[in-house]
């Protein structure tokens, strides 16, 4: 590797340690230029006039090819590349002192520190052995070795201001003084020397300097010093020093607002949060991230201070919302210990100065509300052993490396917790409507803040009004201001960052009410959405929950975030949502209809909507129907409340086919109860559909009571569908109740109010009860022809679900004829069916009647089995009663097992609840297991009531209840 030399003398070292002899004075100029503009490519005409500045000879091409060969040979390893542009030497900074030069004027303008500075300066200077390619004359580098001069000149008097601040000014006035002979009109060299001379106690000797000077630049130029000259000068005159030395920064610096004493919760993100900052590699930049309100600051802080041990150096805490850059890095400097004369202007040139300050400290910054991932990378540390914790509402993206931590609601025990802090213990004593308030709040800590603020001053004032106040969504964030503090102004801060797209989008997307949005409904709202989502997601006003089960991506507007872009003008968005609004009652329609609908009440007769969106999205979208109402089902709850009476029935309905589906009762009952106070028949339909679930829990008394309610009201409509599967349903729950007669009638009713042409399923339904009547009253032969004809209907109509279900039916009937063989083929046969459907309820029926069967028939094993999946499906589906003769069953099984005792808790259990339902056989032959139980262990008096109270309860002529008595009893003898 060769070394070159162009700071003094042209000096080759090549190989190192011995020193190139260039002879030609053509071959030294063509190296020459190459050096001062080593990097870059020269032109050839450039070439030409350095070396021939008279005029060229006709073969300068070929002389300059020679030349180059000649420098090839002479130096090792030599790069010059050729090219169109021209010729350009390649070298390191290592390799030229001009390049090496430069390198260490970049690092002394980077250090922060006065001393390491002026280290970097004279090491540059160092670097200079005499006038620039001295002894050699080029007419065409003038210009280049007078602007190399200045640089040198101008790097003296950088290095010089640095040993100036750093106190160094003793060794400096001789220096000063050869440099100013030679620069006798430099205003900035004199300006040093009078500072230098000031400080050594020559006070006399620095105004003489300024006369000097004064003088030259007049006779010379015909001007006064310059404006700085002229403020040094005037320090001297007052005594005064004109550059403050640099004092030496006082550490520990601890800027950190004081900690929240009613701070709550977020006890995962303080954890997290210490393990990223803490973790002692590099500089950790964790970016605290969220919705406004959210309390990041609050957390920011909180964490600060708990890591308050692991940065000894200092915390700094710096507010940026709204401030410009280099108003902050003034501030900073000056809380290090940076005289303001000393805070340089460049915005650059502070960045560089703060980081200097924190070198090898071990320091937190605090950075609250950024905005610009620039501002943070500006207030960057550049060594290790300082962390950076950044507050946003924006994600700041753009800074890379970053760790990023969103910061959501409070949990639910939190935002409790923090309520009850702020508003005291009556939070603990009205806990519903502190609940009604947290949920107001949307668990957001400012929200909560300003309720329990408004609490505590008025102490008053009920839990109950406030939550009343708080539930109006029209009025809400008017509610939530309390002196300085507003959700509302909070929100609008974020919002007036926008830019206008986004800023439109962001009113679009209020206006639409529904839970969260997928992609094809933002689509539909906004034209070109892809850049404001993304600046809205990026300011936290929109969050984005990656794809649901169908593939869409999902975007949720906060609730207090949506008001507040609700309550803005935008006269266009009407017709975006009307067609959201529409486009998801058809796809609910449609996605209904692609499921089994296991429902035992009618669909409404309307023609299905229109659908706007293309079909191949809808084909999309609805490809697998469970998936899509699983993704929607919270839009549509809230969907039914802003529809008219006919499509909110329409969409109940659609909606309970998947809800009924999958034993989801909880949130079908919620979906119905929003329409209870509309008027008749819809409220009538939402009873009838609310009594099913009723019954579905074991609740047949209050259920009997309420479908009669419902029966009569739909007589009076004129409603005969609807009236009949209500009365189809009524018969099912007087059979549980041990009423068979009244059933047996009211089936009649309900067969007779069908049409002819009334689908399998319907007449089916009807048939079922209708058979379980006859069975309880004994009537075998009828019961066995009912299920004989609904089976033969329903293999007519081949739809798998419906024929399993008849398939249930005719099993038991077969066996309580007397036919075992074909009873276990049916059954089996009923299972597999409804194994390959989505009908889970009639599938637990059938398994628990395969446990039945299997049991009368010896085949134990089989039974339990049975029973267990049985018992497994129905709890999932929350269907209590066949989850309670399901445990009945595998109690019984435990008896015959040896584990009577076990046994006995378990069935007093099933007793008391199925006593509570009011079904009189399932509680007969409850006490007729427990009897066997009693029975086993040896308690002679407790088997003997047992047996009293099932003869008591049991009907002799309920053929279905002995069929049972045959197969539990064998259960309960020994294996």
């Amino acid at each position: 590797m060769a070394h070159f030399a162009v700071l003094g003398p042209l000096a080759v070292e090549s190989p190192p340690g011995r020193w190139a002899v260039l002879r030609g004075e053509r071959q030294r100029t063509l190296l020459a230029v190459l050096l001062l503009n080593a990097g870059r490519h020269v032109p050839v005409d450039v070439l030409v006039e350095a070396l021939w500045p008279d005029g060229p000879p006709k073969s300068y091409t070929s002389n300059l090819h020679t030349y180059l060969s000649r420098l090839r040979e002479r130096i090792e390893g030599l790069r010059v590349e050729h090219g169109p542009p021209g010729y350009r030497l390649l070298v390191e900074p290592e390799e030229l002192d001009l390049l090496a030069f430069r390198a260490a004027v970049a690092e002394g303008r980077r250090a922060a520190d006065p001393v390491a500075a002026a280290g970097h300066y004279r090491r540059a200077l160092a670097l200079w052995r005499g006038p620039v390619l001295a002894g050699l004359h080029v007419p065409r580098l003038d210009a280049d070795v007078a602007r190399l001069e200045s640089e040198r000149l101008a790097v003296f008097e950088d290095c010089v201001d640095a040993e100036l601040t750093a106190g160094r000014h003793g060794e400096l006035t001789g220096e000063l003084r050869a440099m100013i002979t030679e620069h006798p009109l430099r205003e900035r060299l004199a300006a040093q020397l009078m500072i230098a001379l000031h400080r050594a106690g020559q006070q006399g000797s620095a105004l003489e300097v300024y006369r000097r000077l004064r003088k030259t630049l007049i006779e010379e130029l015909g001007v006064e010093p310059g404006a700085e000259v002229r403020r040094v000068h005037a320090a001297v005159l007052r005594g005064e020093d004109p550059v403050p030395r640099l004092p030496p920064a006082v550490w520990p610096v601890c800027q950190l607002p004081p900690d929240i004493g009613d701070f709550t919760g977020r006890e995962a993100e303080l954890a997290e949060l210490a393990g990223v900052l803490g973790a002692g590699h590099g500089v950790p930049v964790a970016v605290l991230s969220g919705e406004p309100g959210a309390g990041k600051s609050t957390l920011a802080v909180r964490a600060a201070h708990r890591l308050r041990a692991r940065f000894p150096d200092g915390q700094l805490y710096v507010p940026l919302a709204g401030r410009e850059i280099g108003e902050v890095l003034a501030d900073l400097l000056r809380a290090l210990g940076v005289p303001g004369p000393a805070v340089p202007d460049d915005v650059r040139a502070r960045a560089a100065v703060f980081r200097g300050r924190l070198t090898d400290r071990r320091v937190l910054v605090v950075l609250d509300d950024a905005v610009d991932p620039e501002h943070v990378r500006t207030l960057l540390p550049g060594t290790p052993g300082c962390a950076v914790l950044v507050t946003s509402r924006r994600r700041l993206s753009g800074l890379a490396g970053a760790h990023r931590l969103a910061v959501g609601p409070l949990s639910g025990t939190d935002a409790a917790e923090l309520l009850n802090r702020l508003a005291g213990a009556r939070v603990a004593r009205e806990r519903a409507d502190a609940e009604r308030i947290i949920t107001a709040c949307a668990r957001l800590p400012l929200a909560l803040r300003i309720a329990g603020s408004r609490l505590a001053i008025r102490p008053h004032l009920r839990l109950g009004e406030l939550a009343d106040r708080l539930e109006d969504e029209v009025r809400r964030l008017d509610e939530l201001t309390v002196s300085d503090l507003a959700v509302r102004s909070s929100i609008a801060l974020s919002y007036d960052g926008l830019r206008p797209p986004a800023r439109r989008a962001f009113r679009l997307l209020g206006r639409c009410r529904l839970a969260d949005l997928p992609s094809w409904a933002v689509t539909t709202l906004i034209d070109d959405p892809d850049e404001a989502v993304e600046e809205l997601v990026e300011a936290s006003l929109l969050e984005a929950r990656g794809a649901d089960a169908t593939g869409e991506g999902r975007y949720r507007m906060h609730d207090l975030v949506r008001l507040y872009a609700a309550e803005l003008d935008e006269p266009e968005a009407g017709s975006g949502v009307r067609t959201v609004l529409a486009a998801t009652l058809a796809l609910a329609d449609a996605a209904a209809a692609r499921l089994p609908r296991t429902v035992p009440m009618p669909s409404p007769a309307v023609e299905p909507p229109a659908q706007p969106l293309p079909r191949e999205l809808v084909e999309r979208l609805l490809a697998r129907p469970d998936d899509w109402f699983a993704a929607e089902r919270a839009n549509l709850v809230l969907l039914i409340g802003m529809l008219g009476p006919r499509d909110a029935l329409l969409l109940l309905d659609r909606l309970g086919v998947y809800l009924y589906l999958h034993g989801q009762y909880a949130d079908m009952r919620a979906a119905y109860e929003t329409v209870l106070s509309a008027d008749p028949p819809l409220s009538t339909v939402a009873e009838a559909t609310l009594t099913l679930l009723r019954h579905a829990r074991g609740e047949y008394e209050e259920a009997a009571v309420r479908y009669r309610a419902c029966a009569k009201e739909l007589e009076a409509f004129g409603d005969r569908r609807t009236h009949a599967w209500v009365s189809a349903n009524l018969a099912h729950c007087l059979i549980g109740l041990g009423r068979p007669e009244e059933a047996l009638e009211t089936a009649a009713d309900a067969h007779e109010l069908f049409t002819v042409d009334g689908s399998a399923a319907e007449l089916g339904w009807v048939q079922a009860a209708e058979s379980a009547a006859l069975l309880r009253l004994g009537r075998i032969p009828e019961a066995s022809e009912v299920d004989r004809k609904a089976l033969a209907r329903a293999r007519a109509g081949g739809d798998a679900r419906v024929i399993g279900e008849a398939l249930h039916g005719y099993a038991w009937s077969s066996l309580l004829t007397g036919d075992d063989p074909g009873a276990l083929a049916a059954i089996t046969e009923s299972v597999e069916l409804l194994r390959g459907t989505m009908a889970r309820s009639a599938l637990a029926k059938s398994l628990r009647t395969f446990g039945a069967i299997s049991a009368a028939t010896g085949a134990r094993q089989e039974a339990t089995a049975a029973f267990e999946e049985a018992r497994s499906l129905a709890r999932e589906l929350d269907e209590r009663p066949r989850e309670l003769s399901c445990t009945r069953a595998l109690a019984a099984a435990w008896i015959g097992a040896g584990r009577a005792a076990q046994a006995i808790p378990v069935l007093r259990a099933c007793l008391d609840e199925f006593r509570s339902m009011g079904g009189r056989a399932a509680t007969g032959l409850t006490w007729l297991v427990l009897h066997r139980a009693y029975a086993a262990t040896g308690d002679r008096r407790s088997a003997t009531e047992a047996e009293t109270e099932a003869a008591e309860l049991l009907d002799p002529r309920d053929a279905s209840a002995a069929a049972l008595r045959r197969a539990l009893l064998a259960l309960t003898e020994p294996g």
